[in-house]
């Protein structure tokens, strides 16, 4: 028992110590976020063309999120690898360009290699680089220093605390781009519409209404107990009470037969008109479906009408359409 104990200790110190040191790797590049950051940044922001990321190994593992960042925050970035480069994938960089060259020595022969084509191309190169030193170093435009002290690796060798530096780094520029682009969370939904965020900020009522003969509907002459049968019918709660024109007089929910009934045990002479409720909340087709959650919360209802210009029926919405597609009072907040 007292072997285990001491198995476990070591391990639960090791966990600790691998991130401790991968947070000391992050926190060392505060102080590298100087003017070549802002380089980088302007040099992506007013290229005219896009960004093209490139690493190889664990490098380009990182290069690959990266350029995902980056694209779903309104930087178009693509990776590449560097040994696809040479057999046709080049032909995606073009004058203009940015390339970000990933690699912690620097040195590689597949960096070596590229980097005089990149500049035949007319692309600009930025580096994340473990050596500010090395062959890409010295030949990028603008150099981002993402060495670290030590890998957690206890020798030294599998990239753990320099692939969370660059990641970082990574995401440092992603974020400063989207910033100076005043990137909206609506913008970021029309790149993430299959996400809780895209459907919050772009479906709509339209889409998740009732419609046509699935409205429940009812004139207010007609007695309460066939407006009964009709809200059972439809299964939502509620019914619609129109006039004679068609429009919007009230609606009997539920709520409102339960409250009727703890006043009276006699509907049988009562109309839909006599228990509506008048004038209910009512939303527009075009508005988003987010808004009609928010107004169900707000005044504890679990369904809406859904008006025209005219104020006639055009559907109806209920809380559970919208917990179907994703909907929470947690992802409206």
């Amino acid at each position: 028992m007292l072997e285990k104990d001491l198995r476990m200790d070591s391990t639960l110190e090791k966990g600790k110590e691998v991130i401790r040191i991968e947070a000391d790797a992050v926190a060392a590049l505060i102080d590298r976020i100087n003017d070549r950051f802002v380089a980088a940044v302007q040099m992506i922001f007013m290229t005219g063309g896009r960004v093209v990321i490139t690493g190889m190994g664990k490098s380009g593992l990182i290069a690959r999120k990266i350029a995902a960042t980056m694209s779903s925050t309104g930087t178009p970035a693509v990776f590449m690898h560097p040994s696809d480069a040479f057999h046709g994938d080049l032909g995606m960089v073009q004058s203009g360009d940015v390339v970000i060259c990933i690699s912690k020595s620097g040195d590689t022969e597949e960096i070596q290699t590229l980097l005089p084509i990149l500049r035949h191309l007319g692309a600009k190169v930025i580096s994340m680089v473990g050596n500010v030193h090395s062959f890409l170093g010295r030949n990028s435009d603008v150099v981002l220093d993402v060495s670290v002290k030590e890998e957690a690796c206890p020798h030294d060798l599998a990239p753990t605390a320099s692939t969370t530096a660059t990641l970082a780094m990574g995401d440092a520029l992603a974020i400063a781009l989207l910033h100076k682009r005043n990137f909206t969370k609506e913008d970021f939904a029309l790149f993430h519409p299959g996400g809780i965020l895209g459907r919050q900020l772009l479906l709509k009522v339209e889409s998740l209404m009732v419609t046509g003969s699935g409205i429940p509907s009812v004139h207010e002459s007609v007695t309460l107990s066939d407006a009964i049968l009709v809200i059972s019918s439809k299964r939502l709660g509620a019914t619609c009470v129109v006039n004679d024109g068609g429009q919007l007089s009230g609606i009997i929910t539920d709520g409102d037969l339960r409250r009727l009934l703890q006043r009276t045990n006699n509907i049988t002479n009562l109309t839909a008109a006599d228990a509506m409720t008048k004038n209910p909340k009512v939303i527009r087709r075009d508005m988003l479906a987010a808004r009609a959650l928010e107004m169900m919360e707000s005044h504890k209802i679990t369904q809406l009408v859904v008006v025209d210009e005219e104020t006639k029926p055009a559907g109806m919405i209920h809380l559970h359409d919208l917990v179907k597609a994703g909907f929470t009072p947690e992802s409206n907040g």
